[in-house]
């Protein structure tokens, strides 16, 4: 919660674990609200009073805080039974009458203490109703207190509990089902026990041990999570999944505790048979694409093989050069497939395929000109060529980034061969990124403009530029010296 972080940044002599486990709790409230069907307000003192560091909504019922009370200041002598908790002078309330937004609500009070300490105070806070709980509301309220006092004695947030961030969590109106202390099911809320019916177990689940009830269908083939029958006898705070018949349930184990000591737990239950066949069909689209860029990139340095073999095969200067310049560019779409490969998205760092282009740039004209660092020809009166790169270009779509990276070589490769051919010096891309907008700088320190640039490298980047990315491309003379090919356009963004 960012207003909890700040308030422990902005404390002097804030205690460190103190501090993490509130984060803890704030980090796992959500199921005592839900329980609960109440607003949890987290308060911390401050300066002799109080103030809300964190606000939790319920999503199984109505909200008392329209407004979010993260912020509110309560004064030392505003709310008398609130400064007593957080002074540990009072265990708790009741629940009792109080107004909200002009509106008539309950709340009870819990101390948060860890290590015979108050930390805090957690204000639970609910609508009056008219009419009495159902049977179901009860049990969970049930279990919601249960929480409050495993939060009273210092065991609940469960200290070292990891709760994987794996999409399809449980929650309270998925399905719950309490459990005893020797995994027997006490309680099975409808959705639960609908649940456990599409997963093939048949009748009424109470009374009988769901370790074993979920065993007599689990599928005998399929891999089974170390941690499942933790999961189900409820003596782990785990998550795990179970298959059988097609279908997969996630479940949430929460041991409860009366004084330190194990009597039960809650299971959360979730049907995420569609949720995880989606991700199935996910992981196999995402292989199935680099799959493709893999054989696409093979075959367009095979492309570039072929060209450079032909090229040295050429009697003639010019046809030479033109299969070279060909290879260079094939080479070039092969780098953007290659990122393409090595990424998980249909997008592409730029970044890296810049310093790629760069040194392509560089060898290509090797015969005249060698890389800082690199080993030059003896007897071959090369210059040394520096490169670098500056600011930082980000991620681009797939289908931006192969232009881009083609004109990118191109006017990095005619800086090369025009401007620092004879002379040597540092050919520097510098990149500008303010959102979608992206200005790229190709620069050279070497001998500068001699007229227009023309040829059909510059006309190629002059096609890219305005005919695929609907941008401009501009060329100026440095005023230390060189030229300055300037891009710049507008991307798409991209979609997560």
């Amino acid at each position: 919660m960012p207003s909890l972080d700040k308030f422990h940044s902005d404390t002097p002599g804030s205690d460190e674990r103190s501090a993490q486990w509130l984060q803890l709790l704030v980090g796992d409230w959500s199921l005592a609200s839900d329980l609960l069907r109440s607003d949890l307000v987290l308060w911390v003192a401050r300066d002799g009073g109080a103030v809300a560091v964190a606000h939790s909504r319920p999503a199984t019922g109505a909200t008392v805080h329209y407004e979010d009370p993260v912020g509110e200041v309560v004064s030392q002598d505003g709310d008398p039974q609130l400064l007593a908790v957080l002074r540990g002078e009072l265990d708790g309330t009741s629940p009792e009458p109080v107004d909200r937004e002009a509106r008539p609500a309950l709340r009870q009070l819990v101390p948060v203490n860890r290590d015979g300490r108050t930390l805090a105070a957690l204000s639970v806070e609910s609508p009056r109703r008219d009419r009495a709980p159902s049977a179901s509301d009860s049990v969970l309220h049930q279990l919601g207190q249960r929480l409050l006092r495993m939060v009273r004695e210092g065991t609940y947030p469960i200290a070292g509990a990891p709760i994987p961030p794996r999409r399809g969590a449980p929650r309270v109106g998925d399905g719950t089902v309490q459990l005893d202390a020797q995994g027997v099911v006490t309680w099975c809320s409808p959705n639960a026990l609908s649940a456990f019916h599409r997963f093939g177990i048949s009748g009424d689940m109470t009374g009988r041990t769901l370790a074993e009830l979920s065993t007599e269908v689990l599928q005998s083939r399929a891999p089974v999570d170390e941690s499942l029958p933790l999961v189900l006898m409820g003596r782990a705070a785990w998550r795990s999944d179970m298959q059988a018949r097609g279908g997969t349930l996630s479940l949430r184990a929460v041991p409860l505790q009366t004084n330190g000591v194990r009597d039960g737990a809650i299971i959360l239950v979730r049907d995420v048979t569609e949720l995880r066949r989606r991700e199935r069909e996910l992981m196999t689209k995402d292989a199935t694409i680099r799959e493709v860029h893999h054989r696409v990139k093979n075959n367009l340095q095979t492309v570039a093989a072929l060209l450079r073999l032909q090229a040295r095969r050429m009697t003639s200067d010019e046809a030479r050069d033109a299969l070279t310049e060909a290879m260079r560019r094939v080479s070039t779409i092969a780098l953007v497939h290659e990122s393409l490969l090595q990424g998980s998205e249909e997008s592409v760092y730029l970044d890296e395929v810049i310093d790629r282009c760069t040194r392509l740039a560089v060898d290509a004209a090797s015969a005249s000109v060698h890389r800082a660092g690199g080993e030059s020809i003896p007897g071959a009166g090369q210059v040394e060529v520096r490169t670098e790169r500056l600011g930082r270009a980000g991620t681009v779509r797939a289908e931006e980034a192969t232009p881009l990276a083609l004109v990118i070589t191109e006017l990095a490769t005619n800086a090369v061969e025009h401007g620092l051919a004879e002379t040597g010096g540092t050919l520097t891309v510098r990149s500008e990124r303010t959102g979608s907008h992206l200005v790229v700088h190709i620069e050279d320190d070497g001998v500068g403009m001699k007229g227009a640039p023309s040829g059909l490298g510059t006309n190629i980047a002059q096609t890219l530029v305005q005919g695929e990315l609907g941008g401009t491309l501009t060329w100026a003379a440095r005023p230390d010296g060189g030229t300055r090919a300037t891009i710049d356009v507008y991307l798409d963004p991209i979609s997560l």
